[in-house]
Formats: C-alpha cells, structure tokens, sequence
C-alpha cells in the first residue's frame, strides 16, 4: 500500500477514527486520574497538528484564496464581527460568573482551523478555501481575541488574562509552524529526499488531530466532577450557538452573493470553534484549572455531534444552485 492510499483511508474514515478516540479518552480520563499531566504535552501536539495542517495548503490554492476577495471579506466579516455580535447576546444568558463568561468567550470568539476543513468538504463545501484560509484564521484570532475579552469582560478581563501566552502561542503555535510548512514545502519543489518527508507528514493530519482530541480531553475529563454545575449552565449557550451561528454565516455569505460552496464553507466556519488550539491559553489563566479547561472541552464534545448535523444539513442549503449547473 501506496502512501497516496494509506493518506485517502485515513481521510475517508476520520470521523469515525475522531469520535473513536473521544470515546477511548473519555474512558481513559474516569479510569487514571494521573492523565491529567497529559496536558504537558498539548502544546507540542497542537504544534505538530498545525504543522501537518499547513503543509496540506497548496501554495497555488493559497494564492487563490487571497485572489478570493469577496470569500475571505466575507468569512473575516462572519468570524471577526457577526459572531463576535451573536456571542454577545449569548453570553447575556450567563450565570454572573467572570471565568465561566472568559471561557465561553475564548472558545466561541475563535474559529475553527483544523477538522472544520474535513467536516465542510463532506457537506459539500468549498474546503479549499476553507483550507487556504486556515493562517488567516489563526492569525486573526490570535490578535482580536485579547481585543474582544477587553471589550465584553471590561475590568474583569484585567484580572483573569495574562497576554503574555497569547504572544508564546503565536510564535509557537502559528508563527514558527507556518515558516516551517511554507520551507518544507518550498524545499521540496528541489529536493527528493524533502519530498519524501513531505509526503510522509502528509500522513498525519488525522493521527496528529486524534492525539490532540486524546490528550485534551483525557487530561481534562478527571477535573470535571468538582464543576460539573458550571459544565451544565455552559450547555445551553453551546447549543444555542451550534444552531443559530452556521445558519448566520450562511445567511450573511448569501446576501454578499457568495457562491454557493464557498457559502457552506462561511457557514461551517462561522458554526465551528478552535477550543483545542485556544485550551493552551486556558491553562495560563490563573486559578484557571479546572473550571477554564472543562468549560472549553464541554464545547468541543457538543461541536462534535453538532457537526454530523451540519454535514446533513448544510449539503442540502443552496442545492437548486447546485442542480442548475
């Protein structure tokens, strides 16, 4: 078997291979209190994940997407201004706790730059795009995100955030990954044995994702009995946002006249949260564990299920256009 083969059975079965992991680390979490030193290792995951994730982006698709000025407008406008706006509603209905309210705004104020590529393509999405967007993305986040909890925490935020890890997940998490991908990829234009490397890395998107759902949520699962009353109040808001925020994007890429795939794409954007790369974040806040982490891997665990959904559902948003070509 083929590199090229092995990387298309992965791809063809993730979502079963993610879902199976979710179950072994929920299980691992209840059975070894000690997994909660997995997060050490985290950071160093997400950095690998990033790494594979960016190397998948084609530089002539990346072009393409920056020549996509009306999708990348869109999809900035969607995550950066409409979301924030739904958020800000959503948050109304909290409990008046100030770290419950951090972090559902950490996680919903960012969006999703890793699976929400592979959950878009099977709702018959433009993932390309999605894809070519993903440094955008992550970038953009990493910026506003200190912004934004400012903005909707006031005086509070002062209290609760350090920026420093925001500017070590930058360079660790971003900066370095993307320099990194962007000379590998150029490397191997020249070099067979980088080629070579490239394409063995190419295996590991899925099995770099699944360590990260692994070790993030059975690091996590053994801190959630002492808070699992601000677990529960968190819920609501998860779903009401997984309802409402890929029917927005969607409604707001159709009224720029986005086309239609790109549209499903804006729309699974807007409904999909980078709650594993932001958790690092989490745990720098301080008196943050456990309430922070289990509150940020409670929205991963509703995203997860939301996404069989959205694969359904958002296929079949636009497909009069679809059945006119």
């Amino acid at each position: 078997m083929n590199i090229e083969n092995l990387r298309v059975i992965l791809e063809n079965r993730q979502i079963g291979i993610y879902f199976g992991v979710v179950v072994i680390s929920v299980f691992v979490g209840l059975i070894f209190t000690s997994a909660t030193a997995l997060h050490i290792v985290i950071n160093p995951a997400l950095a690998l994940m990033l790494l594979v994730t960016f190397l998948q982006v084609p530089l002539a698709d990346l072009k393409h997407a920056f020549l996509q000025n009306q999708f990348m407008t869109v999809l900035i406008v969607v995550n950066f201004i409409v979301i924030p706006s739904l958020v800000a509603i959503l948050i109304l209905f909290l409990p008046p706790n100030p770290m419950l309210k951090l972090g559902v705004l950490m996680v919903l104020l960012t969006p999703c730059i890793d699976y929400v590529v592979t959950f878009s393509h099977l709702g018959r999405a433009d993932a390309r795009l999605l894809l070519a967007a993903t440094p955008v993305l992550l970038i953009m986040q990493m910026l506003l995100l200190p912004v934004y909890l400012s903005l909707f925490l006031g005086k509070e935020a002062a209290n609760l955030i350090q920026f420093a890890p925001f500017v070590h997940a930058f360079v660790w998490l971003i900066a370095i990954p993307l320099m990194l991908a962007a000379f590998m990829k150029k490397l191997s234009d020249h070099n067979k044995v980088a080629r070579q490397v490239t394409a063995i890395l190419g295996l590991l998107p899925v099995p770099a994702m699944a360590f990260v759902l692994f070790v993030v949520i059975a690091s996590v699962v053994p801190q959630l009995s002492p808070v699992a009353k601000t677990v529960l109040d968190v819920i609501p808001t998860y779903i009401a946002f997984a309802i409402f925020a890929p029917v927005i994007g969607w409604f707001v890429a159709r009224i720029f006249k986005v086309v239609v795939p790109a549209s499903r794409a804006i729309a699974f954007s807007a409904g999909t949260r980078n709650s594993l790369v932001i958790l690092p974040l989490a745990f720098a806040v301080p008196n943050a564990v456990p309430i922070l982490p289990a509150i940020i891997v409670t929205q991963t665990l509703i995203e997860l299920v939301s996404q069989l959904f959205y694969v359904q559902l958002v296929a079949k948003l636009g497909r009069e256009c679809d059945d006119q070509k």
